[in-house]
């Protein structure tokens, strides 16, 4: 939740997100908004882990004022590793 946390503040983004691999290592990701593209945190930290050669994830944290429904990054965090835990937090400690 710290990494997410640190994310999103760093660059102002409306969401962060931070997952863990099952080698420990952790990816972060914030929301992207481009004209030509669009990708919640949870994507992001998703591609950064699979670009990163990880091959299944312990879980996964949300960062958001939002609800935290996120169905794009929740399927992507499934596609992954079906059931691993999405973690949903405010960005208040």
């Amino acid at each position: 939740m710290t990494l997410a946390r640190a994310a999103r503040g760093r660059v102002g983004a409306a969401e962060g997100a931070a997952v863990r691999d099952t080698d420990g290592r952790a990816y972060v990701g914030t929301t992207v908004a481009l004209p030509s593209l669009t990708l919640s945190a949870l994507q992001v930290a998703v591609v950064a882990a699979v670009a990163s050669g990880a091959t299944g994830l312990e879980a996964a944290a949300l960062v958001t004022d939002g609800d935290g429904a996120d169905s794009a990054g929740r399927a992507a965090v499934a596609d992954l590793t079906p059931g691993a835990p999405v973690i949903v937090a405010t960005p208040r400690p």
